[in-house]
Formats: structure tokens, C-alpha cells, sequence
């Protein structure tokens, strides 16, 4: 019977995860918040009911690709090349700042005085180390809040995500010069190589792939589940493609995926059933598995210092580089605060960069305690955050890019609204 545990694993995340989620819409927060605190309840930080499996830990894996997928059907392509080079400023400044600050506050604390590390490279690798890991942004997290709140198509939803796709890639090439300096048998001109090789493959795929599939889709005299299988196939293999060929995120290729597919004409049709598929058990799953991966240790004053002075600085310094960003790029003053806001979650991207570094030794096991602290901290309140900077009469003007009423639904919502809504389309 043991081996149908998962099953039991299932069924209480989402209760729980759906519960939860309706407590905290009913204080007017976004019901993401009440799913993330389901995971910290059910997981070893909390009640110890659940611990994250390999079966868990592979449908939360398939959960964030779908959501990002459904977030690149969901992009506008016109607003998303209009906003790209603001995008990548907006990236850059918060990369550079985060990196700063988060090097500034490992140097004052990671010395035998305060904290004492046990890591065998170099004090200044690990404290540049620390900085790489508050470069990361979970661009998951924002997007999910965005779509619960219908402001996934703004100027500042799109802004967002275009940061937080290119922050990724930047993470990744400080990732790997750090990792190169450490370990020898890293190489970051073959790294930045398959960045670019990768841009390009999605660029000549994805051309080839978008004509056949219009075409076949939009000649179709119905629609059918024929091409939403064909189109989640599609995701997974360019997830898939982006991880283990080019070492670029999977998450990448699967919002890539999404931009191919978003322009054909029954766009909406295969948005609401992958909202279906989303809310109905993938999406549930990754926002409490995040939540399960928590396991506190024992922490001595000093690194609750370290923890809570590395919260601070992990919020306010996207908050403060994104938001520099924005402005340079004309943004106004409710949008660089939409923007900076957007982007302080870490979430699991920040425990991949944490896990890699403490694998290699870059990180000394004493600090990873303090970095769980930051990702499940900015994880919680930015969904909070962007309830309020989102709340109305905080823009001169509506920011919405299309109608609300043609807005896909986020996972929370039931499928008689999304039957309805996409009737409503037809």
C-alpha cells in the first residue's frame, strides 16, 4: 500500500493548497500566497505531514513549465518587443545591484568572528557567491499573482516578465564565471555558446514550427484536442531541449514555446485548457512544493543576523536596481514600483543556485539556512507586495492592455468560468 502514498500526497496538497488559498483571498490577498503557505504548513518547516518526492518533486518540475508556458500564450509579442530593450536594462540593474548587496553583506559577516565557514575556495568567491544567488529572480511567482490580478498584459506585467526571462540568462552566465573560477572544468565561452546556439535554434525551430501549426490550426473547421496535445508536446520538448542541450532554464524554452504558438487564431481555445490542466493539479503542486523544500536549521545569533540582514537587502535592492532600470527607460513612477516589486520573489531558482554552490563548495553549509530564510520570505510577500502596488487608484490611468473579460483565468478559478469566458471569446 506504501507505494500509493502518493496519491494521499496528492489529495492533501490540494485541499490544502485550495483552502488556504481561499483563506487569504478572503483578507484580499492573492490566493498564490495561501498555496505557498500550504507548503511551508505540510512540509518540514511546519507540521512535518508531507516531505517533497521524487514524484512531487518531477509534477511541480512539469507545473512551473505549463505556467510559463501559458504565460507566453498569454504575452503580447508587439508590447513584449517594444518593452525588450527596457527589459534587458531592467535585468542588468537588477542583477548588478543584488550582486553588490548581497557580496557586501557576506563580507561583513563571513569571517571567523562572526560566522565562521567551513567552504574550501576562497572567502571572496563565496561572498560573490552569496551576491549570484540574490541575482535570481522566480519569474513563476509574479507571473501567477499578475494573472490572478489580470494584469499579465500592462506595460508593467510585461516588463516584468521580459526582466525576469532575461535575468534568468544573465544568472546563469554569473553562475557559470563564478562556478569557472572555482572549478576548472567549467568553461564559460562554451556556456555563453549555447546561450546564443540556443536563441538561434529557437528562432529557426520555432518560424517552422509556428507556419505548420497556424496553418493546420487555423484551416481546422473546429477546434480540437488533437492541437493542444501537439502543442504541449511542443512545450516539453523545447523545455526539455533548453535544460539538457543548451543548459538554458527549461522554463526558457517552455515560455519560447509559448510566444511561438500565442499568434495563431485559436490562441484563447488552447490558453483555457491549459489553465484547466494548470489549476487542476500542476500549478498547486509547484507553489507548495516550494514550501516543502524548507528545512531550518539550527541557527546561532549571528546567522540570524546574516538571515535577516540578507532578507532586507534581497528585497530593497531589486526592489531599488529594477526600479532604477525602469526609470532610465521613461517608465513612470507607479510602474518602476510595479516593476522593482514584480521582481524581488527568488523562489526555487534561488535553492537551484544555492544547491548547485553548495555542491561544489562555494557555499559554506552554515549559510544556506539564512538563504532559505530569503526565498521563502520574498517569496511570500511579493505576491502581497503586488496586491497593493496593482490596487486600483494606485496609476493615473487604467494600465490594462486588453479588456478584463478577455483575460485568461488564473489556475484558482473554476472551469465553469473558464468554459464560460472562452465561450464568451468564441
Amino acid at each position: 500500500m506504501s507505494s500509493y502514498g502518493y496519491l494521499l500526497d496528492l489529495a492533501i496538497i490540494l485541499l490544502c493548497t485550495k483552502f488556504l488559498g481561499i483563506l487569504t483571498r478572503r483578507v484580499q490577498m492573492p490566493q498564490v500566497v495561501g498555496a505557498l503557505l500550504a507548503g511551508l504548513v505540510l512540509g518540514p518547516a511546519g507540521f512535518g505531514v508531507l516531505t517533497e518526492t521524487s514524484f512531487i518533486k518531477s509534477v511541480a518540475e512539469i507545473g512551473v513549465i505549463v505556467l510559463m508556458f501559458s504565460a507566453g500564450m498569454e504575452t503580447d509579442i508587439k508590447e513584449l518587443k517594444a518593452s525588450g530593450k527596457a527589459s534587458f536594462v531592467i535585468a542588468l540593474c537588477g542583477v548588478i545591484v543584488p550582486l553588490f548587496g548581497g557580496f557586501g553583506v557576506a563580507w561583513f559577516f563571513n569571517r571567523p568572528d562572526m560566522i565562521a565557514s567551513t567552504a574550501e575556495v576562497s572567502v571572496f568567491l563565496q561572498n560573490i557567491f552569496i551576491g549570484v544567488i540574490l541575482t535570481a529572480t522566480s519569474v513563476s511567482i509574479s507571473v501567477e499573482t499578475l494573472k490572478e490580478l489580470g494584469k499579465l498584459k500592462t506595460h508593467s506585467g510585461n516588463a516584468i516578465l521580459g526582466a525576469a526571462i532575461i535575468d534568468d540568462i544573465l544568472g546563469i552566465i554569473a553562475l557559470t564565471i563564478v562556478t569557472s573560477l572555482a572549478d576548472s572544468s567549467v568553461s564559460l565561452a562554451v556556456v555563453l555558446l549555447k546561450i546564443v546556439g540556443f536563441f538561434a535554434f529557437s528562432g529557426i525551430i520555432g518560424f517552422l514550427f509556428y507556419k505548420l501549426y497556424k496553418k493546420w490550426v487555423d484551416d481546422a473547421k473546429k477546434e480540437l484536442h488533437r492541437h493542444t496535445i501537439v502543442a504541449f508536446v511542443f512545450c516539453l520538448l523545447m523545455a526539455y531541449i533548453a535544460e539538457e542541450v543548451f543548459g538554458v532554464a527549461d522554463i526558457t524554452g517552455a515560455f519560447i514555446a509559448g510566444l511561438i504558438i500565442s499568434n495563431v487564431r485559436r490562441a484563447n481555445y488552447l490558453e483555457s485548457k491549459f489553465d484547466t490542466l494548470s489549476y487542476l493539479l500542476l500549478s498547486p503542486v509547484f507553489f507548495a512544493s516550494i514550501g516543502l523544500k524548507v528545512v531550518l536549521p539550527e541557527m546561532s545569533g549571528a546567522i540570524i543576523g546574516f538571515a535577516v540582514t540578507l532578507t532586507i537587502v534581497a528585497i530593497l535592492t531589486k526592489i531599488v536596481g529594477c526600479g532604477l532600470g525602469a526609470k532610465l527607460c521613461g517608465y513612470k513612477n507607479y510602474q518602476v514600483k510595479r516593476i522593482g516589486v514584480g521582481m524581488i520573489s527568488r523562489g526555487e531558482v534561488a535553492l537551484i543556485v544555492a544547491s548547485k554552490g553548495d555542491s561544489i563548495g562555494l557555499m559554506s553549509p552554515e549559510f544556506l539556512g539564512p538563504v532559505i530564510i530569503v526565498v521563502v520570505i520574498t517569496t511570500i510577500i511579493t505576491p502581497i507586495l503586488l496586491k497593493v502596488v496593482f490596487a486600483p487608484g494606485t496609476a493615473p490611468a487604467p494600465e490594462q492592455l486588453v479588456p478584463e473579460s478577455e483575460r485568461v483565468t488564473s489556475y484558482y478559478e473554476n472551469a465553469a468560468e473558464i468554459r464560460g469566458e472562452d465561450n464568451k471569446k468564441r
